[in-house]
């Protein structure tokens, strides 16, 4: 049985042309030896904070303390950039894709959230922020290619406007779904 709660995590969406844009350069690693379990690219977005199981109670206090978090964010046009992995070269975990562009200001947006979510007693992860697009996960026990994200190091999707930031509550299941519970506009 799962703990009670919620499964919450902050997040920017890509618009669709980026996304298509980034399925069609991850498109021929798709059947390579040893890749990743490739996660769907509707299901691919950019999580600025993971807060996992949050007590319902706790979920209009976190949304009122995120709109200040959002407001102060300016304007920000960012672009998916490479690719790379979490974990080493013989063992990799995660594939992602990367950013560029107005960098800086997300990162800073990701840390007010952070701080946002802790002023309210949330457990948060002490780990900096990479902002990162999750591509697929390597499953342990079984053939990975750590290198095949290098084949993404030239790619430069196109620029997009970061239009909102939004909560989402993950379902978990055969397929999983994610339910917006509250959105801010930034810039």
């Amino acid at each position: 049985m799962s703990p009670p709660g919620r499964r919450l995590f902050f997040a920017v969406d890509p618009p669709v042309g980026a996304l298509a844009d980034l399925d069609r350069a991850v498109d021929p690693l798709r059947d390579a030896p040893g890749a990743p379990s490739w996660t769907a690219p509707e299901r691919w977005h950019l999580t600025l904070l993971f807060l996992g199981r949050v007590a319902d109670e706790h979920v209009p206090r976190l949304a009122a303390a995120a709109g200040p978090a959002v407001a102060t964010a300016p304007p920000m046009t960012l672009w998916l950039f490479g690719g790379g992995r979490f974990g080493s070269l013989r063992r990799p975990q995660v594939a992602w894709a990367g950013l560029d562009g107005d960098v800086r200001p997300l990162v800073e947006l990701a840390g007010r959230l952070s701080a946002a979510a802790r002023s309210l007693d949330l457990p948060v992860e002490d780990r900096p922020f990479r902002p990162h697009l999750t591509l697929g996960r390597w499953r342990p026990g079984r053939p990975a290619d750590g290198a095949l994200t290098d084949r993404l190091a030239h790619y430069r999707g196109p620029a997009w406007a970061v239009t909102e930031v939004r909560l989402l509550e993950s379902h978990l299941g055969p397929k999983p779904t994610y339910e917006t519970l509250s959105a801010w506009p930034v810039g």
